[in-house]
């Protein structure tokens, strides 16, 4: 797989390391080209140039890649070089690094953003995944800002404890994907018996989530059923 990266900083540079060690062929486009001697990177392609220029992208072959990623630690050039790279060239996938969360709602397509990063929100939920029990946790923004992957860890007074995967009605656009019991993960099946700290990850629509999160709210089980009392019953046999 081709990769063209843009911004070669530390974000660039962690993810070229990795796709490199993966075999995969990786361009990185700097401005600055003191980065190439201190990135310490061995078998990644350098351009030195603005990426937010299009005789640069030209220079890059652009068009010959199978993703672009716009690493740098500047939203406008990140928002600037999806878009470049998606209407310009036709680059069939682009993800986009957020640093700043208050621009995250420019991320999507109208900017030709296929998967955005939001760094800061994604450290807030790792974080809150490591310690929130019984709340619904969106760790992962998926296909544009449309679905997304989010977690729920059962607590001690969960009403789903006890119930097969089967018995539960999860909201509509809300799959239940896997389940991590005793740090092994499960392929759920209707047959599966929900317990107590059980890592429930569930890929919904942005919309489905709140419906998700009232649903897996403590109280919201099936009420049982209400026996008669036994004034009720006396009456049933006084008749």
């Amino acid at each position: 797989m081709k990769v063209i990266i843009a911004g070669a900083g530390s974000v660039g540079s962690s993810i070229a390391r990795e796709l490199l060690a993966h075999r995969h062929d990786v361009l990185l486009i700097d401005p600055k080209p003191e980065v190439i001697g201190r990135s310490g990177l061995r078998g990644a392609k350098w351009l030195v140039g603005d990426a937010c220029e299009i005789s640069t992208l030209k220079e890059a072959r652009v068009e010959d890649a199978d993703v672009v990623v716009a690493a740098t630690g500047d939203d406008k050039v990140n928002l600037v070089v999806s878009l470049l790279a998606k209407t310009e060239f036709g680059v069939g996938r682009t993800v986009g690094r957020v640093n700043n969360p208050k621009n995250d709602w420019m991320f999507d397509g109208s900017w030709g953003v296929d998967v955005a990063v939001n760094t800061p929100r994604l450290m807030t939920a790792l974080v809150e995944e490591a310690v929130e029990i019984g709340d619904v946790v969106r760790l992962l923004t998926l296909q544009t800002g449309v679905a997304s992957l989010v977690e729920f860890t059962v607590p001690a007074n969960s009403d789903l404890i006890g119930r097969t995967v089967g018995q539960v009605e999860w909201p509509n656009d809300a799959a239940l994907v896997a389940i991590l019991r005793d740090q092994s993960p499960i392929t759920p099946s209707i047959d599966d018996v929900i317990d107590h700290r059980d890592e429930l990850f569930f890929v919904t629509t942005i919309a489905a989530e709140d419906a998700l999160r009232a649903l897996l709210s403590p109280g919201n089980g099936e009420e049982a059923e209400e026996l008669p009392s036994e004034e009720g019953e006396d009456d049933l046999f006084d008749g």
